[in-house]
């Protein structure tokens, strides 16, 4: 996740930041601005609200949870970054909860995203109240 500038803070997770962000990015564009919200925050309705009054035109979410594997014959994590983004069908009851709390909080679209790999996962979004959803290319 990006840095905001002067701050050393990943922007996403912060109301203030995330709203200076997509206010600068408004002010140089008219073309549709979709933010994609990042779940490891306290409050993502907050987030949202706040890129909502900072101009964006939709939301999206979540983006991936931070994670961590371990490799327990080396005693190690297996990433060589230690953490790492998990996505797809483990964390899909988990942007159910926010997409249906970020609804009831702002005006603008909201895109779901995780784990949707079949039409069940998608209608799952929509009644959740997602105006729209995308789809995962499954990974094998």
């Amino acid at each position: 996740m990006p840095k905001y500038k002067g701050r050393g803070i990943a922007f996403g997770v912060d109301e203030k930041a995330a709203g200076d962000v997509v206010r600068a990015a408004r002010s140089k564009t008219s073309k549709p601005l979709i933010v994609k919200l990042s779940p490891n925050v306290t409050d993502i309705c907050r987030i949202a609200k706040a890129v909502e009054e900072a101009g964006a035109d939709a939301v999206s979410l979540i983006n991936t949870i931070t994670g961590m594997a371990v490799d327990i014959e080396n005693r190690r994590p297996k990433l060589s970054n230690v953490t790492g983004g998990l996505s797809g069908p483990a964390i899909k009851p988990l942007p159910f909860a926010w997409v249906w709390q970020t609804v009831s909080t702002v005006k603008i679209p909201v895109i779901g995203i995780g784990g949707i790999l079949t039409a069940e996962d998608a209608l799952e979004f929509l009644i959740t109240g997602a105006t729209a959803i995308q789809v995962e290319q499954p990974t094998l």
